[in-house]
């Protein structure tokens, strides 16, 4: 009953009306979600407008099955961590809204997708098993419908000659790696990219020292010969992403939403400009929750856009603590 109005929101009084609605129907319909309504003695009836919803800890999906409703799953996404670390679990009813979602979402920022070619460098996703990011860019990579799009893991050499050969190319590339692996690539060629997007999905995964985003982005840049790094904001809990065509200033499509929540006070929302925590709202969720507060600290900027700061410190502790 949501889906083909989710995908339609033309205007923020569209998006705040389905909002209000689906947080009903979560309210209702999700048990796990109902359980942290009432822990905090939370009147559903009380909320006016979205800065009143409550927002879930995301950490309640490496503990409990948030699902909105009773049927069965048609997949499990995992999400990555190290060793010995409790993952978490999205149970997605129907994948072909997840599959709408990010398509959408896709063209929404870069036009039709097979306008492009892919060439994927996900070495530590494509590692391990239900992985959601891998599930998106391998559709999307067949999507385009072009025999050179496709995953790379380890073999650089031979993803650089690829990279310089369709360079020579008149197409538009879509380069879309993890943070350290990209590293890598720089580090042993160097490139003059005239065509190609450069896009990061964030994570060091261990392999190399956290870096700030401008270091980072100063070196891929002068790495790859290209003016501005691309970067692509989504988590396993979610069904929707965020992009950025520079400058790490992110834009969200129609049917999804960032608030900045004081860390003082988890149900207080700060300006723009101020730094706090990020709060999600993606529609397309509403099989699960569509009303997530992340573990991630940001702050928003004009005409929608929000910037990605870093991590809470002990977030695990701190996510479990939002309910006090």
């Amino acid at each position: 009953m949501f889906r083909n109005r989710i995908f339609k929101i033309g205007s923020s009084e569209e998006f705040e009306q389905l909002a209000l609605e689906i947080f009903q129907h979560q309210a209702k319909n999700n048990i796990v979600y109902q359980q942290f309504l009432d822990i905090l003695n939370f009147d559903t009836s009380s909320v006016k407008q979205i800065t009143d919803i409550p927002f879930l800890p995301v950490d309640f999906f490496k503990q409990f099955k948030v699902i909105t409703g009773k049927s069965i799953p048609e997949q499990i996404f995992l999400s990555s961590g190290t060793t010995g670390q409790i993952q978490s679990k999205h149970f997605v009813l129907d994948t072909s809204i997840y599959e709408e979602s990010y398509l959408k979402s896709f063209e929404f920022f870069y036009g039709p997708i097979v306008d492009y070619t892919i060439i994927a460098l996900l070495p530590s996703y494509l590692e391990r098993d239900g992985s959601s990011l891998i599930y998106m860019v391998d559709d999307l990579i067949k999507k385009t419908n072009k025999l050179d799009s496709g995953f790379y893991l380890n073999d650089i050499d031979t993803l650089a000659e690829k990279l310089n050969d369709l360079n020579t190319k008149d197409s538009k590339i879509l380069l879309i790696g993890i943070t350290y692996a990209l590293l890598d690539l720089v580090e042993k060629h160097q490139f003059k990219l005239q065509n190609t997007i450069v896009m990061e999905t964030g994570g060091m995964k261990g392999k190399r020292r956290e870096m700030i985003r401008e270091e980072l982005h100063d070196k891929l840049c002068k790495g790859f010969g290209v003016t501005e790094i691309h970067s692509e904001y989504g988590m396993t809990e979610l069904l929707s992403q965020a992009y950025s065509k520079g400058n790490g200033i992110f834009k969200t499509p129609p049917w999804m939403k960032i608030l900045i929540r004081d860390t003082e006070d988890a149900f207080s929302y700060l300006p723009q400009y101020k730094s706090g925590g990020i709060n999600v709202i993606d529609l397309a969720n509403y099989n699960s929750c569509s009303f997530i507060a992340t573990q991630d600290l940001g702050k928003t900027h004009p005409n929608n856009t929000f910037e990605v700061l870093g991590r809470f410190d002990h977030s695990d502790i701190r996510g479990c603590n939002l309910m006090i």
